[in-house]
């Protein structure tokens, strides 16, 4: 094992909460190296945590662990998991459906099922309500430091068992791309799709090219606009709207140095879908 650990929760840092899963860690081993990929999961959000897992994964060593717990379910029958991901990292996370990214744009090669009443913190056994320091923390610290191995944190179940997330697939014909708003770029307020840029170069769309965007939620229109598809956002003048390349190589939608999100109020998730076509050419006689 690498020794990383990587935590991500939506339980934000007001408290001890995030301390505590720390803690656990580092009294499992001292040799672990923790980091953190955010606290800022909206609370129940599962979908962002499993999209966040999806961004962030496979920029790790290979072998590093992840605890991700965004958990409405805490202390009810949902299974505690573990998922070896095909590119060779560890997920320990509730089986409520935070995998469903990894699983559709990655892949597993195997989950197990942990014992949450043999598999946990020492003296822990009356909490019931914060399996992330007692369960997750505590299990990925050992699988970690190798004082664990993945097979031995418990038995092998179905990968087409655990819960999953609606994907909305991305798609084209010859003039029209379809796709989702998975998530935003938090800080920006930028649209991230799951259209990826092969996509574009299918319909023989290059940079610099004018396109019309189209925003529907829950199928209807609320936004409409010529913008560029830009290399970069200094390519369009302040408070201008653009369409870009974003870091996992799909496209996304901005404003130059504003909030797209909060500008015209657009949300996320398989309720909000996307259309971009060229737009059509302006004749002037």
């Amino acid at each position: 094992m690498g020794n990383y650990l990587v935590l991500q929760t939506d339980f934000g840092l007001g408290d001890g909460a995030v301390s505590a899963m720390y803690g656990v860690a580092h009294m499992v081993s001292n040799e672990i190296v923790i980091g953190d990929l955010t606290h800022e999961i909206p609370p129940y959000d599962i979908w962002a945590a499993s999209y966040r897992l999806y961004q962030t994964v496979k920029y790790w060593p290979k072998e590093t662990v992840f605890v991700s717990v965004v958990d409405p379910g805490v202390g009810s029958a949902r299974r505690s998991i573990a998922a070896k991901t095909s590119s060779g990292h560890y997920i320990i996370t509730p089986d409520n459906g935070s995998l469903t990214h990894i699983l559709h744009y990655q892949g597993i090669k195997e989950i197990r099922s942990i014992n949450e009443v043999t598999s946990r913190l020492p003296h822990s056994e009356e909490s019931h309500t914060f399996h992330g320091r007692d369960i997750y923390a505590y299990n990925g610290a050992r699988l970690a430091c190798g004082e664990i191995s993945f097979e031995e944190l418990g038995s092998v179940v179905a990968a087409d068992s655990i819960e999953t997330l609606s994907l909305v697939e991305a798609k084209h014909d010859e003039h029209i791309l379809e796709g989702s708003i998975d998530v935003l770029d938090i800080r920006f307020g930028s649209l991230w799709t799951n259209i990826p840029l092969a996509f574009m170069k299918e319909a023989a769309i290059a940079h610099d090219d004018q396109l019309q965007v189209t925003i529907f939620h829950q199928g209807k229109k609320v936004y409409q606009n010529i913008m560029k598809f830009a290399k970069s956002f200094a390519d369009v003048n302040i408070g201008e709207p653009l369409v870009y390349v974003n870091s996992l190589v799909n496209i996304g939608v901005a404003v130059n140095q504003d909030s797209f999100s909060k500008l015209y109020h657009i949300g996320t998730g398989t309720d909000w879908t996307i259309q971009l076509r060229k737009a059509p050419k302006i004749v002037f006689e």
